[in-house]
């Protein structure tokens, strides 16, 4: 059953002009959203919903560009994906470090671990209160590389991507 030329170049020409007002807000939507896939161990989940506007609150999930640094480099290459982590402190929170242990607001959140697995040693993190704008952020990975360390510090808002929820 084959349309006729009368119906066909009406439905093309609608359809060319409907085109470009359904193009506008899935663009819009695409500069403030993502889908991401997680390859790291240390999120339990691997697929993520990124959303730029979302407000970031304590236990929010962020995604973010790791600093630039040796180590960084040496385990995740020239050009790391997007690290991703739980937030555990926020601004004005007051961190410190006891041994191995970390504490925020005298609560025990973390330990830390002396060398990656690849035998690298590592530095212990920022102290004191999280700076306006900053996160601490971490997972429950024993070997998650996050603001438990100097090489990752506090998450500031000029390098987080955005806010996500894990859906897979």
């Amino acid at each position: 059953m084959s349309l006729s030329l009368r119906f066909k170049r009406p439905l093309l020409l609608t359809g060319l002009v409907l085109l470009p007002l359904a193009w506008a807000p899935l663009d819009a939507f695409s500069k403030s959203h993502a889908f991401l896939i997680n390859a790291s161990p240390s999120l339990p989940n691997w697929a993520f919903w990124l959303d730029k506007k979302t407000p970031i609150t304590r236990g929010s999930l962020i995604f973010f560009e790791p600093p630039k640094s040796k180590l960084v480099q040496s385990h995740f290459g020239k050009e790391p994906q997007m690290f991703g982590k739980r937030v555990l402190g926020i601004p004005g929170d007051v961190v410190r470090h006891e041994g191995a242990q970390v504490f925020i607001n005298d609560k025990a959140i973390a330990t830390r671990l002396e060398k990656t697995r690849l035998g690298v040693s590592l530095t212990k993190g920022p102290e004191g209160v999280i700076p306006e704008g900053c996160f601490y952020a971490g997972t429950n990975h024993p070997r998650g590389l996050d603001s438990r360390y100097s090489e990752i510090g506090f998450v500031c808002s000029k390098r987080i991507m955005g806010s996500g929820r894990a859906i897979l």
